[in-house]
């Protein structure tokens, strides 16, 4: 049986860190150097701070770049990474890293849009399967920039064969041979790093890979591998941020449908922590209705979880298709039995019990105020339910909205109300937010999965149904629109997501085109 660790970070550490816990994690400065920003995958970037909730309205198209990137099914582009102030021989860059498809890395100038450098990711092998919108046989990890031991930062990238390839970030030159991480044409998810472990995770059974996690050590000159596998089928962890981690670097996962079977390590529709580096299992929660959640499809996996400071503890919170969120002790997820919540909030949406359509999707984001009020805000696919009221909202949500909650105390233990509902949007995008502004891109993505005749739906039959994608930029105190991007993009967007850094956001489209929004003065005189 799993055991919770005993090990806690001290409480004075968490309370002395507070507001810059996040920063200190991402870097700092502005950059986005991973998916979310950060290792706890807050979303939150405390130094961006050109674009303001005064000005944000003034945004408008700067540049936009067709790449030479193909798709593969629904997959092309990923959700891209940026570096800011990259002191380079033709001098100080804002770079835009974004990985496609079909195994190529693009490194863009930020100010220009031209490409600085790209490279085509060597491959090896050749998939078992046949691809598909579920599996396509792709680069679907985002990528991730940071540390390489002993040289400067480093583009990290997992190409389809499941091989990690490392980069200058200024002069594209390999600093590292192509190493064995992840079996072939697997699906990846993105890329997460702390005290030189690299971490990915797996879903879907693609090419006949087990869903689970992978952590590489990229001090071990022979960069050795350990792989936690969740369960003997399905259990996928596929939210699109991955794997987040504490502030003492365990690794919590959520996972979705599968067999539960906790003494033989089968853990589905459950969140899990494992420890730094070695991915051994130390604690994990799962919800007292998780049987009923495994026969209708409503996996816990659809959404990344996040980790926050609050008060006195770290907290998870942790979700799925089911609409309900779960506030979760990081030293503790769920209690003596694993089966215990600090707290399980109402379903907030997903009235109608959809496996497909409907419920949280994507990952969480979360961010503190200045008046130290604690926010969590949640890509929901479908309405709200009948029983959940805003304080704001700003219409009917049939297809979507971003969900934004306070997190306060109850007693000793912590509760989400609900404080603004955004304006209608088509699969909302895992949110960014800076300096008192929270972006969402809304996606244009087609949501249905099974046909009138319950056949399951074709790539073809998906992308029919897709729209364009539209970034706003929303007060982030009531949710009020403050930016539309309208009608300038003209193409959706699958299981991606965008960045917002050094005053600018970035949003690439399933066609291969990568918009940047900004206020246009970066190249004034």
């Amino acid at each position: 049986m799993i055991r919770a660790m005993s090990r806690r970070v001290p409480l004075v550490s968490l309370l002395l860190l507070g507001p810059f816990w996040g920063q200190a994690q991402s870097g700092g400065g502005g950059a986005w150097n991973s998916f979310g920003g950060d290792a706890q995958r807050s979303g939150w970037n405390q130094g961006e701070t050109g674009l303001t909730p005064q000005n944000v309205q003034n945004l408008k198209l700067e540049w936009s770049l067709k790449l030479p990137s193909d798709a593969k099914e629904m997959t092309n582009l990923t959700a891209p990474v940026v570096r800011i102030n990259v002191a380079t021989p033709r001098g100080v860059k804002d770079f835009v890293i974004v990985a496609g498809a079909t195994d190529k890395l693009f490194v863009i100038d930020g100010d220009t849009g031209k490409i600085a450098w790209q490279k085509t990711l060597s491959t090896e092998g050749t998939p078992q399967r046949t691809p598909t919108w579920i599996c396509p046989n792709a680069l679907t990890a985002t990528p991730l920039v940071g540390p390489l031991p002993g040289r400067s930062s480093a583009v990290f990238v997992v190409a389809s064969d499941g091989r990690l390839h490392a980069f200058n970030l200024v002069s594209g030159e390999d600093e590292l041979a192509p190493s064995p991480f992840v079996p072939p044409f697997a699906k990846m998810w993105s890329l997460n790093l702390d005290e030189n472990i690299l971490y990915t995770t797996t879903s879907q059974g693609c090419n006949g890979v087990q869903s689970g996690v992978f952590a590489l050590n990229l001090a071990d000159p022979d960069r050795k591998v350990a792989r936690l596998t969740t369960a003997a089928w399905g259990a996928g962890v596929w939210g699109r941020a991955g794997a987040a981690l504490t502030a003492d670097g365990r690794v919590i996962i959520e996972t979705g449908d599968g067999p539960w079977e906790p003494a033989r390590g089968n853990l589905s529709d459950s969140v899990i922590a494992l420890s730094p580096g070695d991915l051994r299992p130390t604690d994990y929660f799962t919800p007292g209705n998780r049987a009923w959640l495994t026969k209708k499809d409503l996996d816990m996996g659809s959404i990344s979880p996040v980790v926050f400071p609050f008060q006195n503890r770290e907290l998870a919170a942790a979700s799925g298709k089911e609409g309900v969120i779960f506030l979760l002790d990081t030293q503790s997820l769920g209690g003596a039995d694993h089966r215990t919540p600090l707290y399980r909030s109402p379903r907030f949406t997903n009235d109608e019990v959809n496996h497909a359509t409907k419920g949280f999707w994507g990952a969480f984001s979360t961010w503190e105020d200045t008046d130290g009020t604690r926010w969590l805000l949640a890509p929901a696919w479908g309405p709200p339910t009948e029983a959940t009221k805003f304080s704001l909202d700003y219409g009917p949500t049939r297809s979507g909205s971003l969900m934004a909650f306070t997190v306060e105390a109850k007693g000793d233990k912590p509760a989400l109300r609900p404080a603004w509902n955004s304006v209608e949007m088509s699969l909302p995008t895992p949110a960014i937010v800076a300096n008192g502004v929270v972006y969402v891109v809304s996606d244009g993505d087609c949501a249905a999965q099974v046909g009138s005749s319950g056949n399951l739906l074709s790539t073809a039959d998906r992308k029919a149904g897709t729209d364009r994608s539209v970034l706003y930029a929303l007060d982030a105190h009531s949710g009020k629109v403050l930016f539309s991007s309208g009608d300038t993009m003209h193409s959706f967007s699958h299981f991606s997501g965008f960045a917002v850094a050094g005053g600018r956001v970035y949003v690439p489209t399933f066609d291969g085109t990568v918009y940047a929004f900004g206020l246009g003065s970066q190249q004034q005189p």
